[in-house]
């Protein structure tokens, strides 16, 4: 991992702790929630306040989530808004709390400047023992306080003085009145400088928790659906003590998998994806794949250029991978034009070739997305750091040396850019996904139909059905492909 962190792509934006009044307030904090203090006179923390260091002094590496159920959180300054968010086992929880901040920032600002911030991420369910469970998680309530208390004080003050204001007679309260000066000893004056947080509450519609090996729960799509990377639980009885609309699928079941993207117009194809320069695209996604492949058969990449890796590919012979060959094929049709290739969803390249839809559920496809094309390392470092963290420690020193080099000098330098040009602009916070109804759902991928493999093909408007034209491939394609036909309609 030293290559990461000095690379800036782990740990980076951490905020330092070194000074003898953050670490005495941090312990403070730190006692407050676990009972234990640090003997570390410098440490990092994240979004959260979570500090890898600490964890590994004190030896629990979950101490600001204890059994993953509700998250705490430290700040010892507004800054940590800019950090990452480390553990979270809800993919959720680093939008959330940054939402939290940024509404906060004023009063937190004040309070963090005398006292530490101790709060909590409440999903108000209490444990979460089986896959079932986590349909309960609707709304994360984010509430928030100094250890000494300052904001219930102030809350107090304040009602104290409204009852003096509003109290017939309160002027020969001497009761009231002493209660008030005691109060104001401690909260300063609330009048001239009010101290108060919104407690948040948001609600919950999508996202991805690492419980259970890892599901995804999708809530906005007219169909519901638990995806789940343990094929095994597809079949635990457990999820379906919950409404029989929530469809549950395995991860490893490609063709179902796409064909419910494609049924609720989740994705859509890279090539004709509005701003997105899907030549450019492709030919990175083809080199990832091609440093895979060589590391993995002995052939050597030279100085991991693009030639370079074009000559050893040459070398690969049968063992040239079939992703390369389905995105090569498209890549010539969005160079040179020609016949359009067709791609199901049993064809190794189907996954590398599309991107979440414009929507209220982009991220967390493109994140599952990079779990279905495991080489697009680009992808999985920056819609899955989890999983990438995870796959990196099992890399040949070449592949790590090349991906760290890639991801430093294409995603490093600029960030938002990158991101937009993969995935588009950031979804906007009023997009309607659509009412409830009908499965079949015109736009982008057009009315979706079982019965036909899942497939990529010529069009203009998306990803919709295809055409009997196409039928013979499905037939003969792999059983994985049985399925709808889609993504982009007839030819």
């Amino acid at each position: 991992m030293k290559r990461l962190i000095e690379k800036g792509l782990m740990f980076g934006n951490m905020i330092r702790v070194d000074s003898p009044a953050w670490v005495s307030r941090y312990n403070r904090a730190l006692k407050l929630v676990t009972g234990k203090e640090t003997a570390l006179a410098e440490f990092h923390i994240d979004l959260a306040g979570y500090s890898p260091e600490i964890g590994d002094e004190i030896g629990d590496m979950d101490y600001l989530n204890p059994e993953s159920a509700h998250r705490q959180f430290i700040l010892l300054t507004t800054e940590q808004k800019t950090a990452p968010l480390l553990n979270a086992d809800l993919s959720v929880l680093r939008d959330l709390l940054q939402k939290f901040i940024h509404g906060n920032e004023s009063q937190l600002f004040s309070l963090t400047a005398r006292d530490a911030v101790v709060g909590e991420m409440d999903d108000m369910v209490w444990q979460v023992k089986a896959p079932a469970d986590l349909l309960q998680i609707n709304r994360i309530r984010i509430s928030a306080d100094t250890t000494g208390n300052h904001v219930a004080g102030a809350d107090k003050l304040t009602a104290l003085i409204e009852r003096f204001r509003t109290q017939q007679d309160a002027w020969y309260d001497d009761v009231l009145i002493a209660r008030m000066i005691e109060q104001a000893k401690e909260s300063g004056d609330v009048i001239r400088n009010p101290v108060h947080l919104k407690t948040g509450e948001y609600d919950v519609p999508d996202f991805w928790t690492s419980l259970f090996g890892g599901v995804y729960v999708f809530r906005s799509p007219r169909e519901k659906a638990m995806i789940f990377a343990d094929p095994a639980l597809v079949s635990d009885p457990a999820p379906h003590a919950e409404p029989a609309a929530v469809k549950m699928i395995a991860l490893q079941d490609t063709n179902a998998v796409a064909m419910w993207m494609a049924r609720n117009a989740l994705a859509e194809p890279i090539i004709t994806a509005q701003g997105a320069d899907g030549a450019a695209i492709l030919r990175q996604k083809i080199d990832f794949v091609l440093v895979d492949a060589a590391v993995r058969l002995g052939i050597d990449t030279g100085d991991g250029t693009r030639s370079a890796l074009r000559r050893a590919a040459a070398r690969m012979g049968a063992g040239l991978p079939e992703e390369v060959r389905g995105l090569s094929a498209l890549l010539r049709y969005a160079e040179e034009g020609g016949a359009w290739p067709v791609i199901d969803s049993g064809d190794a390249a189907y996954f590398y070739a599309i991107r979440a839809s414009a929507g209220p559920t982009r991220d967390l496809i493109n994140q599952m997305l990079t779990e279905l094309a495991p080489h697009d390392v680009r992808n999985l470092f920056i819609m899955h750091k989890p999983l990438f963290y995870k796959r990196y420690q099992t890399w040949d020193e070449a592949k790590k040396e090349y991906v760290v080099n890639q991801l430093a000098r294409e995603y490093q330098i600029d960030k938002q850019g990158t991101r937009e040009a993969l995935f588009g602009p950031e979804p906007g916070m009023n997009e309607p996904f659509g009412a409830s109804g009908t499965t079949g759902m015109p736009g982008p991928w057009g009315t979706a139909r079982s019965g036909r493999g899942a497939r990529i093909s010529e069009g203009s408007d998306g990803l919709r059905s295809g055409d009997d034209r196409l039928r013979g491939n499905a037939e003969t394609a792999s059983p994985s492909a049985s399925g709808i036909r889609g993504p982009w309609g007839n030819g």
